[in-house]
């Protein structure tokens, strides 16, 4: 189609050259390019554009000799290991390949053709050298995006170790010589732009009607229609016809001539024009890109999407999505199983509701001209100045880890300086062209008491928070606009009043695991993953309820009664409730609280809500072991990063932070050691999970880089020891959903304290025994015993105090391998455990369970001791050695897994694969917390090598199991070391 040269932008008097540079991360960078393009060329200038995409895509829409294409590749982008993963260390490693190692020829070569071709001005979408070349060739230069690559490589770098953070700085180096930003709906933070102009979607246009689509492809109006857009089909899928609901099609993007689809599926044409194709569907299902999300929004089509590992620009994409009601996330394994139905019934009743604008190629080629010609686009410096700060803030704090800062470099350290000089002046900037969480954050709080202590993640949630009166504002004219848990949490606050926010983070069991119950050492590092508690109190007569819950107690004809309100985000991903509300006076029989069994019988009546217990249990706890009553109501919002079902302890998480913001706000002074023992009974008695207090302990009392020593008779910490510096702790995920609460655990818990009966009653036995033989004459039996050891055994309070040597002399060949529940009782009554019950008609493991946690303890004490000891291989090789058996133990007690076993032969053989002139870099792994699934805790050197290992240990583990672990590292303060923050929003006047 040949452009008509009088549309769009109004032609300037004075012929401009512009040479457009564009990235070879996917098509969707191009076609918004061909947008901008095709606006200026129509004013009548020339644009030579810069590009690794096929010719098509550009003269398949823009037909005229002023578009010039050069085939040349100059970035990598993300490198994707499949459809929908992106392989981290390899896209840093293709990058160094194609835009370090030869960036002098490069710079040389770009500088030489600018000059060649007299351009007048330089666009980058985004590629970072071209702003410097521009810079060395004396040519203004602008970028159009959503998104930088420092931004996205900054998270790689991360997983792939200091070696590749020089890559990061230089591309923010080269985007800062640009002169400002044109920036797209749903962009990231960007840290290396000194000044921002925001622009509508870039969006292809129609050619023809949803009628005309329909009619040309001979489908019906009413036959529902989605498009499956991936970017081209992925090998090995395999589509169904029972995927799709009755009645549907759906058109295949990028299908290979050779796959053969089912009667309900039909192949599109190469060179079909997507944005016709998806405006006359019914919804799309594909994955997030900007021009899937833009095409989505500008043409209302509902968006059924999965998403992709580490693809950074995802998130905030998807925001946009959801705030417009035109997203629908589908689960990876509901998609490769062909199991669609739901999502795309759920999809087409959606009201996708985006008015904004969809000429962003058009305005955006305006202000290029404008620019180009010597007109003034950009708002003043001290705003650009503002955003760099604050970008910096925002977007490096992905590179610093806790403890060790990484140094800014002295162009960003200027630029901060230059912001702090001009503090006085107070500019105007529009609120969707803040891009700064500090700022805004201390903007809209008072921070009246606590410190944040840098952590990015709770930046992140105040932000969240203050964005809630936006929400309820929202809410009561664009109700369809807002997510259900932010609709919920939108109205939740009374802004005049104080609100207390707590942080505890997860943590990974080092060494100590299930040992904890028996009394065991254990070591426990706390994860930079963490959850945040806002808590508010307010008289009931003031509290803003929910409807429903003002409806029930209007139905009871009270007077307004204290309440409880709950929202929890990430409800999605759990497939739960996100609301939980009840009367406080529910948690009263008479003047007494209910008791514990009564609470969990409470919570246990819907499972959508039984999340409930972890966060409205503290409230029972602190009512029933410290006499506290809630007189005022109280609302709570719940965020936590700490993924559940991972052994990671996500749970012991939302407890700690939750009990932390109560306490705060009720003015009650609790220990960190105290407030997690309360904890326990949250999760020991009202929600049923029996497991130890090491969990709580770690999220209330560790510190960031440290692991936590404590002796669990019942939660002794016993000191804080340092990670020496050549040391590396790293969690990996099994994909095989842990539980605390699960039968493994608890029975496996049950054989345990069964054991630790056996061994007191034999010693008690032998002991009577010896007595009465010294009684007749014969002590040397007695004195060979020891009546001290055998009277300590004899009322043995935790297993862990048996050493293995006595317990192998001894008792180790009178232990069963098993016992019915039934014959136990009937010989030993109880197995004195409060948080288990035995059944009588199952039979439980006992010597493995008991077995381990008295060797367990030994190990812990030996790694402790190992891990303070002179630097060396040995040293190494059997902290590795300790947890390979430690796991091994586990497996015996019948608490392994497929999955956590194969990542610790996948460990193995890294280990011992090496060749003789490597360095070992990784020395052993273990399965942590309960068992029976969950996260793999692995010890190595703190070194690149292995971190390229881990990442290549998930890779492979996907290949053999098609599951992504998540993989853990890093570490942060617990709630105590945290604290709380008393915060109050500021009113606008």
């Amino acid at each position: 189609m040949r452009i008509d040269e009088n549309e769009g932008v109004s032609a300037s008097s004075k012929h401009l050259v512009f040479a457009y540079y564009v990235t070879g991360h996917g098509f969707g960078h191009a076609t918004r390019v061909v947008e901008v393009a095709r606006h200026l060329i129509a004013a009548g200038h020339d644009v030579h554009v810069v590009t690794g995409a096929p010719d098509f895509v550009f003269t398949s829409e823009i037909q005229s000799p002023r578009l010039k294409i050069r085939k040349v590749l100059l970035d990598c982008g993300a490198v994707q290991a499949d459809a929908l993963t992106v392989d981290r260390l390899a896209s840093l490693e293709k990058y160094v390949e194609t835009a370090v190692v030869p960036r002098a020829e490069i710079l040389k070569t770009e500088v030489e053709w600018l000059h060649s071709i007299k351009a007048d001005f330089v666009v980058s979408d985004v590629v970072p050298v071209a702003c410097r070349a521009a810079a060395d060739a004396g040519i203004r230069s602008v970028c159009v995006t959503n998104f930088s690559w420092d931004f996205i490589y900054a998270e790689y770098v991360m997983a792939a170790g200091y070696h590749h953070r020089s890559i990061v700085w230089q591309i923010a180096e080269d985007y800062s010589h640009c002169e400002f930003l044109i920036r797209l709906p749903g962009y990231c933070p960007m840290p290396a732009f000194r000044d921002v102009i925001d622009v509508p979607l870039v969006v292809r246009r129609l050619h023809k009607t949803r009628k005309e689509v329909r009619k040309e492809l001979g489908i019906a109006e009413d036959v529902n229609v989605v498009i499956l857009n991936f970017g081209g089909q992925p090998s090995g899928w395999n589509l169904k016809e029972t995927s799709l609901p009755t009645g549907w099609l759906c058109l295949v993007c990028g299908a290979s001539e050779t796959l053969e689809l089912p009667p309900n599926f039909v192949k599109l044409a190469k060179d079909a024009y997507t944005p016709d194709i998806i405006a006359a569907s019914d919804c799309m299902l594909g994955k997030i890109g900007y021009g899937t999300v833009s095409e989505a929004l500008s043409y209302k089509v509902p968006f059924v999407f999965v998403r992709r590992d580490y693809f950074n620009e995802e998130p905030f994409l998807r925001n946009m999505l959801e705030f417009y009601q035109c997203g629908v996330e589908m689960i990876r394994r509901d998609l490769l199983m062909g199991q669609w139905k739901p999502y795309l019934e759920r999809a087409v009743s959606l009201k996708p509701c985006y008015e904004g604008g969809i000429n962003g190629g058009e305005i955006a080629a305006h202000i290029l001209q404008e620019t180009a010609i010597g007109r003034h686009c950009a708002s003043n410096k001290l705003s650009g100045a503002r955003r760099l700060r604050d970008a910096i803030i925002l977007g490096y704090q992905l590179q610093r880890v806790p403890g060790r800062d990484i140094a800014i470099p002295e162009w960003y350290s200027r630029a901060e300086n230059e912001l702090g000089q001009s503090a006085g002046s107070s500019p105007t900037v529009q609120a969707n062209e803040n891009n700064s969480l500090v700022e805004s954050c201390t903007d809209d709080f008072d921070i009246l008491q606590g410190d944040v202590q840098g952590l990015s993640d709770t930046w992140t949630f105040l932000k969240s928070l203050a964005m809630l009166d936006d929400f309820h504002d929202s809410a009561k004219s664009t109700e369809k606009k807002t997510m259900r848990e932010r609709k919920a949490a939108g109205g939740l606050f009374n802004w005049e009043e104080e609100i207390f926010v707590a942080r505890a983070p997860g943590r990974l069991d080092v060494m100590g695991g299930i040992a904890d119950y028996s009394g065991s050492l254990v070591l426990q590092m706390p994860i930079r993953e963490a959850c945040h508690v806002a808590v508010q109190r307010n008289h009931p007569g003031k509290h803003r309820l929910w409807k429903h819950a003002q409806a029930r107690q209007q139905a009871k004809g009270q007077v307004p009664t204290p309440v409880l309100q709950i929202v929890s985000y990430g409800s999605e991903i759990s497939n739960r409730a996100p609301t939980f509300d009840m009367d406080l006076s529910d948690f009263m029989d008479g003047d007494e609280p209910i008791s514990y069994e009564k609470a969990r019988k409470f919570f246990a009546q819907d499972p959508a809500q039984k999340w409930a217990a972890y966060v409205a249990g503290t409230i029972l706890v602190l009512m029933t072991e410290l006499g506290v009553r809630f007189e005022d109501s109280l609302s709570f919002l719940v965020s936590s990063a700490v993924p559940e079902g991972k052994g990671v302890s996500s749970s012991a998480a939302v407890e700690v932070a939750s009990m932390s913001a109560i306490a705060a706000a009720h003015g009650l002074s609790i220990d960190p050691r105290d407030l997690a023992i309360l904890c326990q009974k949250v999760e020991n008695h009202i929600v049923g999970a029996p497991c130890g207090v090491m969990d709580q302990m770690t999220s209330s009392c560790g510190e960031a880089n440290k692991l936590l020593a404590m002796i669990c008779q019942p939660a002794e910490v016993v000191g804080l020891v340092e990670i020496p510096n050549h040391v590396r702790f790293w969690g990996i995920d099994s994909g095989i959903r842990h539980s605390v609460g699960g039968a493994d655990y608890g029975s496996v818990r049950v054989g345990a304290y069964m054991g630790r009966k056996m061994i007191k009653s034999m010693a008690s036995s032998i002991l009577s025994q010896s007595v009465s033989s010294a009684n007749g004459g014969n002590s040397d039996e007695l004195e060979d015993e020891g009546i001290d050891l055998l009277e300590m055994e004899a009322s043995l309070d935790y297993l862990c105090n048996l050493s293995p040597h006595r317990y192998e002399a001894r008792y180790a060949d009178k232990v069963p391998d098993t016992m019915l529940g039934q014959t136990f009782i009937e010989e030993y009554m109880d197995h004195d455990d409060p948080v288990t019950v035995i059944d009588g008609k199952r039979s439980y493991s006992v010597k493995a369970p008991a077995r381990h946690p008295i060797y367990e303890n030994f190990r812990v004490k030996t790694f402790k001791a190992l891990l303070t000891s002179a630097t060396s291989e040995e040293q190494l090789t059997a902290l590795g050695g300790l947890l390979y058996q430690c796991h091994y133990s586990y497996s015996a007690c019948g608490l392994g897994s497929d999955g956590t076993n194969r990542l610790v032969q996948l460990v193995q053989g890294m280990q011992h694969n090496k060749s003789k002139s490597e360095d070992g870099t990784l020395y052993g792994a273990k399965i942590t917390g309960g068992g029976s699934g969950g996260t793999v805790c692995v010890i190595g050197r703190n070194s690149l090598r292995s971190s390229q290992q881990i990442l290549e240990i998930q890779q492979r583990y996907k290949a053999a199991t098609g599951y992504l672990p998540l993989i853990f590292e890093g570490s942060s303060p617990g709630a105590g070391k945290f604290g709380y923050l008393r915060i109050r929003r500021r009113i606008s006047l």
